[in-house]
């Protein structure tokens, strides 16, 4: 489908630490009404994420992509993924 992007420019953006160092980061692809959004997160908080997408469905997609996550953004209120 080839949709549009949005993300990933790192020039924009402050380079965030990761909530979990001790933690490999993800590379997560969400994609709303055609456009992609490309972000970093720690493995726990992505897979919560995804989880949530699961039961909720804010995103059309949402995929673990493969790769560096080099110049990505971290993912918007990533701490709140790793609350019980």
């Amino acid at each position: 489908m080839g949709g549009r992007t949005a993300g990933g420019v790192a020039a924009a953006f402050t380079v965030v630490s990761s909530p979990a160092p001790d933690e490999p980061d993800v590379h997560l692809c969400a994609t709303l009404q055609g456009i992609q959004f490309h972000f970093t997160a720690c493995l726990t908080a992505a897979l919560v994420f995804v989880q949530e997408q699961r039961h909720h469905c804010y995103f059309d997609t949402v995929r673990v992509v493969s790769g560096s996550t080099a110049g990505l953004r971290r993912m918007a209120n990533e701490r709140l993924f790793l609350l019980p």
